[in-house]
């Protein structure tokens, strides 16, 4: 099951659940936190919200709270007049700002520092801020998604989140199950990512084979949808490259083409830990794997791995990739 605007695959049962919720949170106003591990589709449900509410046609902007540095996060989210800081030479419109009526997703919320909670704090209290530097009062219209794969219960425990922050943020909460606990969802889901991926590389014809298929239905992912379309897109890169198969074999995709840490969960796999690897070594795989598909796309590559640009290029270089 999908929508029409934007696809959600949706065929396990907790997937269907969060699909029916969705139109129910977008045509509300309030707050929304939305929690689930690393990978599980946590932006792209919110995008989804945001197209089903009536801010569809207002500004979406995604705020990545983990990539900004301590002394740059306020000037994001507020602005700043000109001459408000060295470096300022001119007046700057922050995202808060910028959102206008739209949708303002806070990735990763937990990241931000003591101050930033403390600053958005306020904005969420009051709706209301000022530009660095400015004396005038803006007022806050868009509506503020927050997405974290952290514990933020245990955070706030921990004192490295703020309590009052955490009851502004948890007025409405959603869950994005792990794909382990959505089996349901696994197939269809490589079949969606895999049309994408076709048409990438240039591989029309790529299909899974039956193996392929109760291989990827058998692993854990613990890297959820991420890992998942990480795994297709090496096995569409990694099927062609054997010189001693005929074209329509290439077009099949094995258990073989797939990373070894899935190909471990194959049926019939001697272990269940049969040919699995140092973490080091998966993850120079991986992402020697996706720098070939991508061209040795670095902003792309990035992306799909789901680091920064910079975490990719000090990768590429301990590992010698070239």
């Amino acid at each position: 099951m999908t929508t029409e605007r934007l696809p959600w695959i949706a065929e396990d049962p907790a997937s269907l659940r969060l699909l029916e919720l969705a139109p129910k949170v977008a045509a509300a106003p309030t707050t929304l936190l939305i929690t689930g591990e690393s990978g599980t589709g946590k932006d792209h449900l919110a995008r989804l919200i945001h197209e089903l509410g009536p801010r569809r046609d207002a500004p979406y902007l995604k705020i990545d709270c983990a990539s900004l540095p301590p002394q740059l996060v306020e000037s994001e989210l507020f602005g700043h007049e000109r001459g408000a800081f060295t470096g300022a030479v001119e007046r700057k419109l922050g995202r808060l700002e910028l959102g206008g009526n739209g949708t303002i997703v806070l990735d990763e919320v937990a990241a931000l520092s003591p101050n930033a909670q403390s600053k958005l704090l306020r904005v969420l209290q009051e709706r209301a801020f000022e530009r660095l530097g400015g004396t005038g009062t803006l007022h806050l219209e868009a509506r503020i998604i927050a997405l974290t794969n952290v514990d933020l219960p245990a955070a706030v425990k921990a004192g490295s989140f703020r309590e009052d922050l955490y009851f502004r943020l948890n007025v409405v909460t959603l869950t994005v199950p792990p794909l382990r606990e959505r089996r349901a969802d696994i197939l269809p889901l490589a079949e969606h990512l895999l049309v994408a991926l076709r048409s990438a590389h240039g591989r029309p014809r790529a299909q899974l084979s039956d193996a392929a298929r109760r291989m990827l239905a058998a692993y854990a992912w613990p890297g959820n949808v991420r890992e998942l379309r990480n795994a297709l897109e090496r096995a569409v890169v990694f099927s062609g490259v054997d010189r001693g198969t005929t074209p329509a074999d290439a077009d099949v995709l094995e258990p073989e083409n797939f990373p070894e840490t899935v190909r471990a969960a194959a049926p019939g796999a001697a272990s269940p830990v049969a040919g699995l690897r140092s973490l080091e070594d998966a993850e120079r795989e991986v992402i020697a794997a996706t720098l070939e598909a991508t061209h040795y796309q670095i902003s792309r590559s990035a992306e799909i791995l789901g680091i920064s640009r910079k975490t990719l290029l000090e990768k590429r270089k301990k590992y010698g990739l070239k």
